[in-house]
């Protein structure tokens, strides 16, 4: 078992997972808006939009964990994270809230847990556990 945490956690919803981003690395998030694709782009490149004027790559975490997915609703978000010196948005399902875990295991060693190699650690909230993303893995080109 990890030390005890005291670093801010956004947890989101992606199809029926809970994940978490290190809040430090959230520059904001927006309401969904219309994304324009990007042909030859990566495959979990969703496309790109204008934010106040700056053109911000999209990433549809369920392209990068190799799942289906659903059409984005009034509940659905872009979290703009900062990586290497540049704004990225990752679209969610919802943004439930701002927690703090007082243990983190390390991620499970499996490689049949889909996006395990994109994963810090796994925390515990209210009985649940929710797997805290690595921002860094999660959008690096391997």
């Amino acid at each position: 078992m990890l030390a005890a945490r005291t670093e801010q956690y956004i947890i989101f919803r992606l199809v029926q997972e809970k994940l978490a981003i290190d809040i430090r690395e959230i520059n904001e998030i927006i309401k969904m808006e219309p994304i324009t694709a990007v042909p030859n782009s990566k495959s979990f490149i969703k496309g790109v939009i204008n934010l106040r004027g700056k053109i911000i790559p999209v990433v549809s975490l369920c392209r990068r964990f190799g799942l289906a997915e659903s059409p984005p609703d009034t509940r659905s978000r872009i979290v703009v994270v900062h990586y290497r010196q540049e704004a990225i948005g990752i679209m969610v399902d919802f943004v439930e809230k701002v927690a703090s875990f007082h243990e983190v295991e390390p991620p499970l060693e499996s490689h049949e847990v889909q996006g395990v190699q994109y994963m810090d650690g796994i925390g515990m909230c209210a009985g649940e556990l929710i797997s805290i993303l690595n921002i860094g893995r999660l959008l690096s080109d391997g």
